[in-house]
């Protein structure tokens, strides 16, 4: 697997150096279009609707609509915003494992310790283990800022992204508002049918079978000699750049729950800007604390 992106892991003084890979990939046989009379390869161009000219990638600007004004923000633009210069996981909270909605899960990553000794890194995932919690995160990827779940799978920490509240559609059905009564005998009925398709889940038992016949007509018309040669280019990924290395984890994990025990005494939350002495501050590195908002009601 290629790496798509490295940063660091943040919680208190804590940095955990990690590569960023995707745990998925898509299995679905690629397709492309083309000509039914001759098979000639259908590509699309960006043309514009003013001028007829077709327009190069580079030369593209986003904009965005709003009540019949069109706002036209170009690279400069976005290349302003602080997100995109982030290289953070930063911890915002950990939370018991149930109360993450599996509704709200999306793209899953795999992250791998990225310096010369992964002791922060096992630390990290041995202490989700044994307190039973998901942490949640925020960072920066293609130039988004993302809110995450960092859970343990196996002896890897896994990075799911989640949908943002206001992303989740509510479920209003009008049926079912209405009163049903469901008899004991019908529940009864019900629980013995789920009983008889009882079983423990076994993924690698399930097949696409789309996909599967799908193969299967193309390399028979391969064998037939229905295919020709053409030529296709495809691109590379760029590289990521490279995470920091840890600095005196026991003592950074030691003034961080001291920090933290000392803002709830004195009824405020911990900062990252407050003066430590001389010993932390060579301890940990420096950076700017990302505050999460949290959405009200």
């Amino acid at each position: 697997m290629r790496s798509i992106w490295k940063g660091a892991l943040t919680f208190g003084l804590v940095n955990v150096p990690v590569k960023v890979y995707s745990a998925v990939e898509d299995h679905d046989v690629p397709l492309h279009q083309v000509h039914d009379e001759d098979g000639g390869r259908i590509r699309y161009q960006r043309t514009c609707e003013v001028c007829g000219k077709v327009i190069a990638y580079s030369d593209i600007d986003r904009a965005y609509v709003d009540d019949g004004q069109t706002v036209v923000l170009t690279k400069d633009d976005l290349a302003s915003l602080p997100a995109e210069k982030s290289r953070e996981i930063d911890v915002v909270e950990f939370v018991p494992t149930e109360q993450i909605d599996l509704l709200t899960l999306d793209k899953p990553y795999y992250l791998e310790p990225d310096s010369k000794s992964p002791k922060a890194y096992v630390l990290l995932r041995k202490t989700l283990e044994q307190t039973d919690r998901t942490a949640v995160v925020r960072f920066t990827l293609r130039q988004k800022t993302r809110l995450a779940a960092l859970r343990v799978r196996g002896d890897v920490l896994v990075l799911q992204t989640l949908l943002w509240s206001d992303e989740v559609r509510e479920a209003a059905f009008p049926a079912l508002d209405e009163d049903v009564r469901i008899s004991k005998k019908e529940l009864e009925m019900s629980a013995a049918l789920v009983e008889s398709y009882s079983s423990d889940f076994d993924p690698e038992e399930f097949v696409d079978e789309y996909q599967k016949e799908l193969r299967t007509l193309i390399d028979a018309k391969i064998e037939a000699g229905e295919g020709f040669d053409v030529a296709e280019t495809f691109g590379d990924e760029g590289k990521a750049e490279k995470g920091g290395e840890v600095i005196d984890l026991m003592e950074a994990l030691r003034a961080s729950v001291e920090r933290t025990k000392a803002a709830r005494k004195g009824g405020g939350k911990a900062s990252e800007t407050d003066a430590d002495d001389g010993d932390e501050k060579d301890s940990a590195p420096k950076r700017k604390k990302t505050t999460a908002k949290k959405k009200a009601g």
